[in-house]
C-alpha cells in the first residue's frame, strides 16, 4: 500500500496483494471497535479501486468491519454484493421533509404535486422549494407550478446562475479541483484576480463551504458548477490550478490539469503525461498509467508518436481489465505509422483480450499470425506466442474458426530453426509440434523427454510459470505422464502462489486438483476446488467449473452433475470453450459407467473422444468408450477406440497409458486372454499412485471373473475395488462393485461412502496449513481470507477434532487418514 500511494519506493506490486493488503489493513483497525467503511459514488471510482474495495467486501468474514457502496446503477464490480435498491420516500415521509423544507405553509395540491413528480427523491424534496416563489408554494401562482424530477439539477444551476461573476469563477475552480485542499484552490484564485470574498454569497446560499477542505453541499452541485461554465471558463480555471500545483510535490496532478487546460495538441504536455504514466504504472496503478497515456494521444501532434502511446494507453487498459477501451485505443495505434513490431503488439494484445473475453474462436489465428512475425524481431516473444496459440487452440478445441492445433503445429516446425543449443521452452514447443503433426510414435517420447527436463531441480532459468504451465497443462496430461503431472503441478503451484501471479492460480490449483482426483484424494481435490472458487472469485472473470465437474463425476453425484451441466454447457457453446465441452462429456462418461448406464455412457464418451484436438480428455474418454460399448454389446465403438489407445501404448508407454489399454483390451478379448490382461493392467497401474484406475482394474477384473464362475477370485477383487472406492468417495462405483459382490454370494452391508473426516474441506485445508507451520496471515495470504477469518476457522477445527492447540494437529491429522 505504500508503494501503491508513493510513500516508498518499489517494484509495482500485483493488484491481488494490495487488496490483501487492504483487508489486513481493515481487520487490524478493527480491533478495537467495529469498522464502517462508506463509498459513496462508487460509479467515479477507477477500475482498479472498485476492484480492489469489492474484493476486500467479499472476503469479510469473521471481521467486524462494513463496507457499503452507494452507486447510482448496478455495475458488474458490485454484482456479486448484496444488494438493497434505494427507492423514494412514501408519500407520508416525503411530506413530511417537504414541508420541514418549506418557508410558508404549502396548499395541498402543489404539495402532492411536488411529492408526486420528485418521486420521493429527497435531494429534490429539498431543493424544489427553493426555486419557487411564495405565491407559487401557496396554490396561487400565474399557471401551473414547473417542477420535473431534475428539479434539483435546475434549482442548483438557476441559484448558481445568480451569484456574482467572480464567485461563479471560484466555484468552477473549487469544481474542477477534486482534492478540495483550499491552498491549491485560494492559489489558483489569486492567479486569476479572484478575492477572498467571492466565497461568501455562495456559502450564504448553502451550496458550498471553504473551511478545512472545500465542501459542495451535494456532488450534484460541484458537476452543475463546472458544467455550466463555458470550455474557455474550464480552461482557464485548469490553467490557474497547474500554475497553483507544486511541480515538486505533485507534477503528476500538474500535468494532468495542464492537459485539461490545453484547447489544441501540445507536444510538451503530452510528454508530461507520458512521465505521470510511468510514475503512475511504477506504483501499480494502470488505470491512472492509462488514463495519462490516453490524453497524451489526444495531445500528441506527431503521427508516428501518436500511434505509439496510443499502443502504450492500449495495453495499459488491458492490464487496468478494461479491455473494451483497450481494442478501441488499438484501433487508434492502428492508424499508424506503426512499425512492423509495434503492429505484432497490437495483434497479440487483440488476441489475448479474445481469450480473456473467453471468446477463443478467432484467438489462435491472431496469435500464430503475431508469432510467424515476431521471428524476425524476438525470438523469445515469437515462441512465448507461438505457446499462446496452441493453449487458444486448445481452449477452441472443437469451435476452433480457422486456426488449430496442426496449422500452429506446421508453422513452428517450418519456422526459424532454434539455437544450436535449444532450450527447455524450445524443446517443449518442438516436441509439441511433432507430436501434433507427425503423430504420436514419432513424437510422444520426445514430448516426455521435454517434460521431464521441466522437472530437475534446479529449474531452467528460462522456464516461468506460464511455460510450465503449458508443460503440465497441455503435454504431461496428454502424454499419460502421472509422475511429471504430480511435480510440475506441485511446482507450478507453488510458483503461481509465492510469486503473486494470481491470474493463473485457479488453472494452476485446478491442475493440482485434478492430480488429487486421479490419486484417490477426493478430500483433498474438494479442497483445492474449493480454493480455486475463493482465489476465482476474488480476482473475478469468467468461474472455471472443470474441477467441481470432474469431481462430482469421481463422487458418483448425479443431481450435483446435472445442475453443474446446465449451468456450464449453453455458456461454453456459447464462447467457444471446447476443451470444457470435452471435459464435461468425459466426466458424464464416468458417471454414467459408475452408475451402470452402459448406454448414456458410451453416448457421452464418444462425444467426449470425438475430437482429438481435445489431447488429453479426448484421450481419457476412450477408455470410457471401450468399458460402455462392451458392456452394452458395441463392438465397433469398442474396437476403433481400442485402436487409438494401443498406438499410445506401444513402445515406451507409461504404466499409466500401458494399464488402462491392458484393461481395456481385455473387456474385448476371448477368455484365454483376458485374464492375463487384466492381470497386466493391474501390475502396471500397481507402479503408479492412481488410486482410481486401480480400484476400476479390480472392479473390471471381478466382475469378469464372477462371469467365468470363478467366484472366491472374483469376491478377492471386488472386495478390493469396493474398499477402494468406499475409502475413496466414489460412491457410484462403490455401489456398482458392492451389488457384484453380493452376486458373488458374500453378504456385504450396504455403506454410505464416509467422508474423510466431519471438516469442511476449507477446514482441511486450514488445518493441514497450519500444520505445516505456516501462521495465520500466511494462510490468510494464501486463501485471500483476513488473519482474523482463519483463527475463527482453526477455532472450529480445534473443536471438531477436540484439540488445543497447532502442535496437537499433526497427530489429529493422522488419526482421521487412518480412519479413512
Amino acid at each position: 500500500l505504500e508503494v501503491v500511494f508513493g510513500l516508498r519506493e518499489g517494484d509495482a506490486p500485483d493488484r491481488f496483494r494490495v487488496g490483501l493488503g487492504v483487508l489486513s489493513l481493515f481487520s487490524e483497525a478493527a480491533d478495537d471497535r467495529p469498522l464502517l467503511c462508506v463509498v459513496d459514488d462508487a460509479q467515479w471510482l477507477d477500475n482498479a479501486s472498485a476492484q480492489t474495495l469489492t474484493f476486500v467486501a467479499r472476503r469479510l468474514l469473521a471481521d467486524p468491519v462494513g463496507i457499503v457502496f452507494a452507486a447510482r446503477e448496478p455495475s458488474e464490480e458490485l454484482g456479486h454484493l448484496p444488494e438493497l435498491e434505494v427507492t423514494g420516500l412514501v408519500n407520508g415521509d416525503a411530506r413530511a421533509l417537504l414541508n420541514s423544507a418549506a418557508r410558508i405553509r404549502l396548499d395541498r395540491r402543489v404539495r402532492n404535486r411536488i411529492v408526486a413528480e420528485t418521486r420521493g427523491n429527497p435531494l429534490a424534496l429539498l431543493e424544489v422549494p427553493r426555486g419557487l416563489s411564495d405565491t407559487e408554494l401557496g396554490g396561487f401562482g400565474a399557471g401551473p407550478v414547473r417542477i420535473s424530477p431534475s428539479g434539483a439539477e435546475e434549482s442548483f444551476q438557476r441559484r448558481i446562475a445568480t451569484l456574482p461573476e467572480e464567485t461563479r469563477r471560484l466555484l468552477l475552480i473549487a469544481a474542477a479541483d477534486p482534492l478540495g485542499q483550499p491552498s491549491v484552490v485560494w492559489r489558483a484564485a489569486s492567479l486569476q484576480g479572484i478575492h477572498a470574498d467571492a466565497a461568501s454569497p455562495a456559502v450564504a446560499e448553502g451550496l458550498c463551504e471553504f473551511g478545512a477542505y472545500v465542501r459542495f453541499r451535494h456532488p450534484l452541485v460541484r458537476a452543475v458548477a463546472y458544467r455550466s461554465a463555458s470550455a474557455e471558463d474550464r480552461r482557464r480555471a485548469h490553467a490557474a490550478l497547474a500554475g497553483a500545483t507544486d511541480a515538486e510535490t505533485d507534477p503528476d496532478r500538474q500535468a494532468w490539469h495542464r492537459a485539461l487546460a490545453s484547447a489544441g495538441p501540445d507536444d510538451g504536455v503530452a510528454d508530461e503525461l507520458e512521465q505521470s504514466a510511468a510514475r503512475a504504472r511504477a506504483r501499480g496503478g494502470q488505470s491512472a498509467a492509462a488514463a495519462f497515456l490516453e490524453r497524451a494521444v489526444d495531445l500528441t501532434i506527431d503521427p508516428g508518436r501518436r500511434a505509439a502511446r496510443a499502443l502504450a494507453a492500449a495495453e495499459a487498459k488491458y492490464l487496468a481489465g478494461l479491455e473494451e477501451d483497450a481494442l478501441r485505443l488499438a484501433g487508434v495505434a492502428e492508424l499508424g505509422p506503426l512499425a512492423e513490431p509495434e503492429q505484432v503488439r497490437v495483434d497479440v494484445l487483440r488476441a489475448r483480450i479474445e481469450v480473456m473475453q473467453r471468446s477463443p474462436r478467432e484467438a489462435p489465428r491472431l496469435l500464430l499470425g503475431a508469432a510467424q512475425r515476431l521471428e524476425q524481431f524476438d525470438r523469445r516473444l515469437a515462441s512465448e506466442a507461438y505457446r499462446d496459440a496452441l493453449i487458444a487452440a486448445l481452449y477452441a478445441g472443437r469451435f476452433t474458426a480457422h486456426t488449430g492445433l496442426a496449422d500452429i503445429a506446421a508453422a513452428i516446425r517450418s519456422g526459424a530453426p532454434s539455437a544450436e543449443r535449444p532450450s527447455a521452452t524450445d524443446e517443449l514447443l518442438e516436441a509439441t509440434a511433432l507430436l501434433i503433426e507427425v503423430g504420436w510414435t514419432a513424437g510422444a517420447e520426445r514430448v516426455r523427454r521435454a517434460v521431464a527436463a521441466c522437472c530437475v531441480t534446479p529449474m531452467p532459468a528460462e522456464l516461468d510459470v506460464h511455460w510450465l504451465w503449458f508443460a503440465v497443462r497441455l503435454l504431461a496430461q496428454y502424454v499419460w505422464d502421472f509422475e511429471a503431472w504430480e511435480t510440475l503441478s506441485a511446482r507450478t503451484l507453488e510458483l503461481v502462489r509465492d510469486g503473486g501471479v494470481l491470474a493463473l492460480v485457479p488453472s494452476a490449483v485446478s491442475q493440482r486438483a485434478g492430480w488429487s482426483l486421479f490419486s484417490g484424494d477426493l478430500t483433498a481435490a474438494a479442497a483445492l476446488v474449493e480454493e480455486q472458487d475463493t482465489v476465482q472469485e476474488a480476482i473475478g472473470g469468467f468461474p472455471s467449473p472443470g474441477s467441481r465437474i470432474v469431481l462430482a463425476a469421481f463422487r458418483g453425484h448425479q443431481g450435483e452433475l446435472a445442475q453443474l451441466d446446465e449451468a456450464t454447457k449453453a455458456g461454453a457453446v456459447a464462447r467457444g470453450d471446447g476443451s470444457l465441452i470435452a471435459l464435461l462429456y468425459w466426466a458424464t462418461a464416468v458417471l454414467w459407467n459408475g452408475l451402470g448406464h452402459y448406454d448414456k455412457a458410451i453416448t457421452a464418451a464418444q462425444l467426449g473422444a470425438a475430437f482429438p484436438g481435445d489431447m488429453h480428455v479426448s484421450n481419457w474418454a476412450l477408455g470410457e468408450v471401450v468399458e460402455a460399448a462392451a458392456r452394452c454389446g458395441r463392438p465397433e465403438a469398442a474396437a476403433e477406440a481400442l485402436g487409438r489407445l494401443a498406438e499410445m501404448a506401444r513402445g515406451d508407454g507409461t504404466d499409466w497409458i500401458v494399464g488402462v489399454e491392458a484393461r481395456a483390451r481385455a473387456l474385448v478379448s476371448d477368455p484365454s486372454d483376458a485374464d492375463e490382461l487384466y492381470r497386466s493392467a493391474l501390475e502396471h497401474l500397481a507402479r503408479t499412485p492412481l488410486r482410481t484406475e486401480i480400484a476400476r482394474a479390480h472392479l473390471l477384473y471381478g466382475e469378469w471373473l464372477r462371469r467365468e464362475n470363478r467366484r472366491v477370485d472374483a469376491r478377492e477383487q471386488l472386495r478390493a475395488a469396493h474398499d477402494s472406492f468406499t475409502s475413496i468417495g466414489m460412491e457410484a462405483f462403490a455401489e456398482r462393485a458392492r451389488k457384484e459382490l453380493l452376486a458373488t454370494g458374500e453378504k456385504v452391508r450396504k455403506r454410505t461412502v464416509e467422508t474423510r473426516d466431519e471438516l469442511t474441506p476449507q477446514e482441511r485445508q486450514i488445518a493441514e496449513l497450519a500444520d505445516e507451520g505456516l501462521s495465520n496471515r500466511e494462510i490468510g495470504a494464501r486463501l485471500f481470507l483476513s488473519h482474523r477469518t482463519i483463527e475463527s476457522h482453526l477455532s472450529k477445527v480445534f473443536g471438531k477434532l477436540e484439540i488445543r492447540n497447532r502442535r496437537e494437529l499433526g497427530n489429529a491429522l493422522a488419526r482421521l487418514d487412518s480412519d479413512r
